[in-house]
């Protein structure tokens, strides 16, 4: 035969699909393409579809083969059956002697290259149909690490050659209609990273869950990489906001988790096989796997590898033990959000759901309910109920064909790189992985419902609830001169709404990430060698493992929660909201008990502008704004602007600004916008001397309604009085407005009421307001009302001018 059996990565680019399948043809790209540019890839080779097709018809496998296909057709034989016959024969084959051969001096030829006799090397399966638009065929065939020496690769070939017939990988095939005979496989050789030494695991250039496009995904652990892709570990996590990349000043790392990282596969010390799992240290499991710098210059390769191909990337990395280099050693084209409708969005909603029985990392948007059915390993798959919610430690290929009968997955183990994250998103499964503890709290039959539709955090809850979905029409969307823009907390939902066009983030609540991210009292950080209560003191040291300052866990973590909001807005203004609980809400936070006083009425109590400068909470709202300083000095989202919640007098406003402005972050520096709630009768009174000081206003109707109408907001026998659309209430907001405009000071509105009343949007818009901020759910009806009610104005004032 004439035909290629072996070619150099060198030689191979992302159109030769047909000779080396997917992921050899995209290695031989980089190297050809992006490695002048800068980014590192190992060296090796691929053997073709030409030689698999050569060894099968050497060994006169076609027949044996397509005559087990036919037994399996006809209900002859189990697909276990014609699997394992299939296997055993290809197992049993001889290589041609050229094949042998070719093999051979490609790998010699390497090792030369390298300048090691026995270089450890990465043997990795290829399919011909592999990584293409309509299947991603993650981890179908099989993949040998640290094969070293001639006799070893041919050996490892084989069982390559056979992995193309296991039951996972028959069974893929057949549901993405691809024909047996259409399929051959290559095998890709890759001088090994050794990241034994050091770290790997998997980096993606879109958001997997929302299909936000301006996001790097990484997830690492110690060790080589096949863990982070099975889901045996929880690894660690960053997203990096592209956009910002190429300030060298700035570092756009919005989010950043430290995993478990339980175990870590190496090199084994002696003996037989190739690799092991060994447990991690305390140091290891402390730290993180990438330095902050090694984060950004892989999000930088990302970028580049996603600008060349055209296309979101799904991408393996791997730091080199002894040289500290960086490497990527596989890339492919992103197969799920993709291809994802951008022209509508699901919304999902739960009612009556039980309690909370196991909580992890979401994977999906969407809920859904059924029995539990707890599977240990794969050898017990056949014990399986179609419809029932998978639980299981970890999945992997061999899992895949009762994955997608499942009505949802739960794993114990595993990020959101991992194999069971990957293949539910395929399928269009919710699921919920390295809940930790899934196997042990739930039980077989028991009916859950698996919701993934609360932002990061999926949760298991027991019961079968009341699902409901709707989907949101994007298109024909029209345009307003008010600008409407939404309210939001919780930095782990912000990305999954960023196909609305809004224009921007009209309030931020702080409070959400100090509660469900930071957890801790601020003051207690700042005086934590003082704490008396040892329980917390206790609680406090393990949240904040790894930070020497404890009051810069508080920066950090509030930087990076903000940071989420604000890069799926960037450019567009995202204006946060300073602290404002009450003090029993304060209380309520790790060490905040010995901080806050009782109050009888919290809400008019010590609360927004009054603690800033306070002795008693002034070095926590030091911490809030070093935190705004950071996240847009330093991570570059000058985008954010800060408001003050209520403030009460004018003497207030001075001081607080005067603190601020301490802490570094002074008004007009750099941007910087100041805004201030308009909550608070003497913030309309006194409007003109308020603007003087401040940026902008956002009307905080709820409180203005409760101050203005003397209604406890929360008093079930008041409720019927209770409203916005008050005389006397929309006097103040008219008159706000109106002197807002007059000092050229902007105003907008975050409250629910042009949500739950369109004539009140309407209101809003005929007293010229700028912006109104609403909840993303009710965004799309509030902009059609805002739009539709300025036509309406715009119609009536062209039927008032006089005919010329």
């Amino acid at each position: 035969m004439t035909e290629a059996l072996i070619l150099n990565f060198r030689d191979v680019s992302r159109g030769d699909v047909g000779k080396v399948g997917g992921k050899n043809a995209s290695l031989g790209e980089l190297i050809g393409a992006l490695v002048p540019q800068g980014i590192a890839v190992p060296p090796g080779f691929a053997t073709t579809a030409d030689a698999f097709r050569f060894f099968i018809a050497h060994n006169e496998l076609a027949s044996v083969i397509s005559d087990h296909f036919a037994a399996l057709a006809a209900g002859r034989h189990s697909l276990a059956e014609a699997g394992a016959a299939i296997r055993a024969a290809v197992l049993a084959g001889q290589w041609p002697d050229r094949l042998k051969e070719a093999i051979g001096k490609a790998y010699r030829d390497l090792a030369d290259e390298a300048g090691d006799p026995a270089l450890a090397t990465a043997v990795r399966s290829s399919a011909t149909a592999e990584d293409l638009p309509e299947a991603s065929f993650a981890g179908q065939q099989e993949t040998f690490l640290n094969i070293s020496g001639e006799e070893a690769l041919l050996d490892a070939c084989r069982r390559c050659y056979a992995s193309l017939y296991t039951d996972r990988a028959i069974s893929y095939r057949a549901a993405h209609g691809f024909a047996e005979d259409a399929v051959a496989l290559s095998i890709g050789v890759q001088q090994m990273v050794r990241a034994d030494l050091a770290s790997s695991g998997v980096m993606f250039s879109i958001d997997t869950e929302s299909g936000f496009p301006d996001s790097v995904l990484i997830d690492g652990a110690w060790g080589l990489g096949e863990n982070v892709v099975q889901g045996a570990v929880d690894p660690d996590a960053w997203q990096v906001f592209k956009p910002l990349l190429p300030d060298p000043e700035l570092y756009p790392i919005i989010q950043k988790n430290r995993g478990a990282k339980a175990i870590k596969m190496v090199y084994p010390a002696s003996g037989e096989g190739t690799t092991v799992n060994v447990e991690t240290s305390a140091e290891e499991r402390a730290g993180f796997v990438l330095t902050d710098s090694e984060v950004l210059q892989l999000a930088r390769w990302a970028t580049l590898i996603e600008t060349h191909y055209g296309c979101p990337m799904d991408m393996e990395w791997a730091k080199d033990g002894p040289d500290g280099g960086l490497f990527i050693v596989q890339a492919r084209p992103e197969t799920v959000q993709s291809r994802a409708d951008r022209g509508t969005l699901r919304s999902y909603s739960l009612e009556q759901h039980g309690e909370v029985l196991a909580t992890g990392l979401a994977i999906g948007a969407a809920a859904a309910s059924g029995k539990v059915c707890r599977i240990k390993s794969a050898a017990d798959i056949a014990d399986f109920v179609e419809g029932s919610v998978l639980v299981t430690s970890t999945t992997d290929p061999d899992w895949v064909p009762i994955m997608q009968r499942a009505a949802a997955i739960v794993t114990d183990h595993g990020g959101r790189t991992s194999h069971a994250a990957i293949v539910s998103r395929e399928f269009g499964l919710p699921a919920i992985v390295g809940t930790g503890d899934a196997m042990e709290v739930l039980r077989s039959g028991q009916e859950v419902t698996v919701s993934c539709i609360g932002g990061d955090q999926g949760v298991v809850y027991a019961g079968a609830a009341k699902i409901a979905a709707e989907t949101i029409d994007l298109t024909d969307l029209p345009a307003s001169r008010t600008k409407v823009m939404l309210n939001l907390a919780d930095p782990g939902a912000a990305s999954r709404w960023w196909q609305l066009p809004t224009d921007g983030v009209g309030l931020t609540r702080m409070e959400f990430v100090v509660a469900n991210t930071i957890k801790v009292h601020p003051m207690a950080l700042v005086h934590y060698d003082e704490l008396e209560d040892a329980a917390a003191k206790a609680e406090i040291a393990r949240l904040t493992a790894g930070y020497a300052d404890k009051g810069e866990y508080f920066v950090d973590q509030l930087a990076f929660g903000l940071a989420r909001i604000a890069a799926v807005h960037h450019p567009e203004p995202v204006i946060v909201r300073m602290s404002d609980f009450k003090t029993n809400e304060y209380a309520g936070l790790v060490g905040g008990a010995s901080f806050e006083p009782e109050e009888e009425n919290p809400m008019l109590g010590f609360r927004g502008a009054s603690r800033y400068y306070s002795p008693l909470y002034r070095a926590g709202f030091e911490l809030e704004c070093r935190a705004i300083k950071r996240l847009r000095e330093q991570l570059g989202f000058t985008n954010v602007a800060v408001m003050i919640p209520f403030c009460r007098t004018l003497e207030e406003a001075d001081r607080v600004l005067e603190v601020m402005a301490g802490a570094g972050l002074q008004r007009g520096d750099d941007g910087l916008e100041v805004y201030v709630m308009c909550e608070i009768p003497a913030n309309v009174v006194l409007a003109g001397e308020f603007a003087d000081r401040f940026d902008g206003f956002s009307i905080g109707s709820n409180d203005l309604t409760q101050l203005t109408l003397g209604i406890d907001r929360d008093s079930e026998l008041l409720a019927e009085q209770f409203d916005e659309r008050d005389p006397a209430v929309e006097w103040m907001i008219r008159h706000v407005i109106t002197e807002a405009h007059r000092h050229r000071t902007k105003v907008g509105l975050c409250g629910q009421a042009p949500s739950d009343h369109p004539e009140f949007a309407r209101f809003l818009v005929e007293c010229g307001i700028d912006s109104i901020s609403v909840t993303p759910d009710s965004f799309v009806a509030v902009k059609r009302h805002v739009a539709q009610a300025e036509r309406d104005f715009a119609e009536t004032a062209s039927k008032k001018e006089p005919v010329a």
